[in-house]
């Protein structure tokens, strides 16, 4: 019954293997192939892991730097200028000078006249922003590994 269904099938399968060699290697070799691609680009390109860092008392902010420092944002939504006014006003003791701007455009053109004391703020959603200072663009590096 079984058995001899059994053994004819697998009897069947090995000539079929045998008669399809070509294929049949190719079956066993590829996915062996992928594998050594797979190891090599990891062995490329390693993992980072970074030391932890101590908490560590940073001292007091140095306020005279701040003087006149304006901090731009757009777009002005609601919950833009909530959080500008909490970075403006909780964080530090004066206040720093925030200016929100209608589209990235007039963002770019105050940076351009303030280079030395601007930074701006561009919110992309309610969770992500990106700063941008004269002439360039910074990055949040948060969950980012490599690019």
């Amino acid at each position: 019954g079984v058995w001899r269904q059994t053994r004819a099938l697998l009897f069947k399968n090995c000539l079929i293997k045998g008669r399809t060699k070509k294929s049949s290697v190719q079956e066993v070799l590829f996915p062996l192939f992928f594998l050594f691609w797979l190891i090599l680009m990891s062995m490329m390109h390693p993992h980072r892991k970074y030391d932890e860092v101590a908490n560590t008392d940073l001292g007091t902010l140095d306020a005279s730097q701040l003087v006149n420092f304006v901090v731009g944002y757009t777009p002005p939504t609601r919950m833009a200028r909530e959080i500008m006014k909490k970075v403006a006003f909780d964080n530090f003791e004066d206040g720093i000078i925030t200016e929100e701007y209608l589209s990235e455009e007039e963002l770019q053109e105050a940076s351009a006249l303030k280079p030395s004391n601007f930074v701006g703020v561009v919110f992309k959603d309610s969770m992500s922003y990106q700063l941008r200072f004269h002439d360039s663009i910074a990055m949040s590096s948060i969950y980012m590994e490599s690019r």
